[in-house]
């Protein structure tokens, strides 16, 4: 009876001292192995297949993707911009600098002109014309008029 008393209780004190160690052990083996093994794991697996991954992904889909969109999106939003833009402000700046440069452009350029130009040339011709028309009809109508009356 001593022997199975004896042999209950050893097997429930190896049973309890079991369990107590390898909760311990197991659990600090584990967090510890754990802890080492995923971080090397982790850090060397994320930083080649993310580097791989992302050189990758990122060189093939930022080629295409911003190849494609701004090939279309420039063209597009330049066309749309550019012609209504262009039409708008051409004709809105073509039509108020014309207006405005050519009234004002015009009205001092021509009455400026106008007036040098037709005083010089009414002068010079006045001057001329007269002259000459004068002194031919003056020496006419005189040499008419003195042998008439002479």
């Amino acid at each position: 009876m001593i022997s199975i008393n004896l042999s209950i209780n050893l097997s429930i004190y190896q049973s309890i001292y079991l369990s107590i160690y390898l909760s311990i052990y197991l659990s600090i083996y584990i967090s510890i192995y754990l802890s080492i093994y995923l971080s090397i794991y982790l850090s060397i697996y994320l930083s080649i297949y993310l580097s791989i991954y992302l050189s990758i992904y990122l060189s093939i889909y930022l080629s295409i993707y911003l190849s494609i969109y701004l090939s279309i999106y420039l063209s597009i939003y330049l066309y749309i911009y550019l012609s209504i833009y262009l039409s708008i402000y051409l004709s809105i700046y073509l039509s108020i600098y014309l207006s405005i440069y050519l009234s004002i452009y015009l009205s001092i350029y021509l009455s400026i002109y106008l007036s040098i130009s037709l005083s010089l040339y009414l002068s010079i011709y006045l001057s001329i014309y007269l002259s000459i028309y004068l002194s031919i009809y003056l020496s006419i109508y005189l040499s008419i008029y003195l042998s008439i009356y002479l």
